[in-house]
């Protein structure tokens, strides 16, 4: 379950994965590039020099073209992980 946690920090691996870390050690790989298909915002991210350049922004992984992901999404990702 999400507890509000927020995204401490994020490290680009390779392709459209980045290893996530969240405040409270939940941590992991994340491949991104289902987003990339499936939605128009990230679209632009296909451009792995783009891609590349997220930052963290409000607790979550953001890219400057506006692009970001709930947090609590990206926690489910790791639980499930787990």
């Amino acid at each position: 379950m999400w507890n509000f946690n927020n995204v401490i920090e994020i490290s680009y691996q390779r392709d459209y994965v980045f290893k996530i870390v969240f405040d409270d050690g939940i941590n992991g790989e994340i491949d991104f590039s289902e987003y990339i298909a499936k939605w128009d915002i990230f679209k632009p991210l296909s451009d792995v020099n783009l891609f590349t350049k997220a930052i963290i922004d409000g607790g979550t992984i953001a890219w400057s073209n506006g692009a970001d992901i709930a947090p609590e999404t990206l926690y489910e990702k790791l639980s499930i992980v787990r």
